[in-house]
């Protein structure tokens, strides 16, 4: 990339095999970037060495093999090392977490959704039926590939719902979210294309079930209060994407619409960085024991 022209001076790129990988004593963590399918096959050789492994794909994020063949149709490459591996979104992650040897980074989507809403499932401050959740996403979000679905010619001045209604990343939402305390979760997800380079804004509208704004500001203000990377703005106040753009932040906010009784609530995050990137960085940093913020605050 441009940008790094000058700061890598040193590096030299090695052929990518899981073995060799794991037969280094110079390394103790490695990201996987790589698609759904090849990562279980590097994840496997790797965590049996001893070393640590956060992966950005797929393959772990979802505990069930079923679940995953039903959503990215091929069987699981490694229940084995799937059955070791925790899901970890670092705000709403289980104690313990940072004993496992696989960490399956969330996706960006259900980032959106699962911080704004899992403390108020677990809270029981909403139920768990009648959940609607819109997102628009940037081009990136969608990665590298050479589909003329994504030129810009096809996605300037334009914006579109794909992927409804089983969105691949929706397994993943109802599973985190069923371990919010309340049970299985079932929402309407509704993904949509949107003529941007990057970001994530989503707007959910879920039953208020007599409960308060303040109620729920409440719970937010005590589950994230202290954390460096979720902003809880104003109820007056909609997060933008353009200005989660380059943080790891995810900003959120919330309304009740007294008219209809739900509360609608909105996010924004950078797909690239809270969306993945970013977080699987903080993934690594609380693993070490080191400063959550460590090489993801501008100086």
């Amino acid at each position: 990339m441009p940008q790094l022209r000058g700061s890598l001076d040193g590096l030299v790129f090695e052929k990518s095999d899981p073995e060799a990988i794991a037969a280094r004593d110079d390394i103790e963590c490695v990201f996987l970037a790589v698609p759904h399918g090849v990562a279980a096959e590097y994840a496997g050789p790797i965590a049996r060495s001893g070393k640590q492994v956060i992966d950005c794909s797929a393959d772990f994020r979802i505990s069930d093999p079923a679940v995953y063949e039903e959503y990215y149709g091929q069987q699981h490459p490694d229940t084995d090392v799937l059955s070791q591996a925790v899901y970890v979104l670092p705000e709403i992650a289980k104690d313990g977490w940072m004993d496992a040897s696989v960490f399956a980074c969330p996706g960006c989507y259900p980032t959106s959704i699962l911080v704004p809403l899992f403390p108020l499932i677990s809270a029981k401050i909403i139920g768990t039926s009648g959940i609607v959740a819109n997102s628009f996403s940037g081009v990136s979000g969608a990665g590298k590939q050479p589909s003329a679905a994504f030129a810009y010619c096809e996605v300037n001045e334009s914006a579109r719902a794909y992927g409804i209604p089983k969105h691949r990343h929706l397994s993943e939402i109802e599973e985190q979210l069923g371990q919010a305390g309340q049970g299985e979760v079932v929402l309407q997800f509704n993904p949509h294309l949107a003529p941007m380079n990057r970001g994530i804004i989503t707007t959910i509208t879920v039953p208020s079930s007599g409960a308060s704004i303040e109620d729920l500001y409440y719970i937010w203000e005590n589950w994230y209060g202290k954390r460096p990377y979720v902003h809880i703005l104003p109820m007056d106040t909609r997060p933008e994407s353009k200005y989660t753009i380059d943080t790891n932040r995810i900003d959120i906010s919330a309304v009740k619409d007294e008219r209809t009784g739900n509360f609608v609530i909105t996010s924004a995050e950078d797909n690239l960085m809270k969306g993945l990137a970013g977080q699987a960085i903080q993934i690594m940093n609380l693993w070490q024991g080191w400063d959550e913020t460590e090489g993801l605050t501008h100086a």
